[in-house]
């Protein structure tokens, strides 16, 4: 049972967390065109739909920590320190997506359109979205990595 647990952890990260970090990672260069005079319609709808899959796929991607406690737990390695310190990145990822990328996406799309956007300390900027994009991405491949090499782990699997 851990092996399909295992096997479902891994395709849920990689079919949620997959799309999230290509299309956040594409969204600031699009913007960059959409706030500009070339193909400003055309990137306004790319935007559109980066944002929504952002939105969709992070939804969803909270399958992958549930996958993953449950394989922990068959595996008993719940109190493991590489564990403990994905889990903790993990949250950090997801504080990041949910508080700063997604907020900055629903902003900069308002922007982009013309419409009012939620009071915010400053507009959009397609840097600040980048670097956020960028963070998100760097800690979900520290937690790739950690979850391949498990540092002093015993399971074998």
């Amino acid at each position: 049972m851990n092996k399909l647990f295992l096997s479902l952890h891994v395709l849920a990260a990689i079919i949620t967390v997959g799309p999230v970090t290509v299309a956040a990672s594409m969204f600031p260069a699009t913007l960059r065109r959409a706030l500009g005079t070339v193909d400003a319609d055309d990137a306004r709808a790319t935007l559109r739909t980066l944002h929504r899959i952002c939105r969709v796929y992070a939804g969803i991607g909270v399958a992958v920590p549930l996958f993953g406690f449950v394989t922990a737990s068959g595996l008993g390695v719940l109190g493991d320190a590489w564990l403990i310190v994905s889990i903790l990145l993990t949250a950090l990822a997801a504080c990041v997506l949910a508080l700063f990328v997604l907020p900055g996406q629903d902003r900069a799309l308002a922007e982009a359109a013309g419409l009012p956007a939620a009071p915010a300390p400053d507009s959009p900027r397609p840097g600040r979205l980048a670097m956020l994009t960028g963070v998100f991405n760097l800690l979900w491949a520290t937690v790739t990595v950690l979850m391949i090499i498990r540092p002093g782990s015993t399971t074998g699997v």
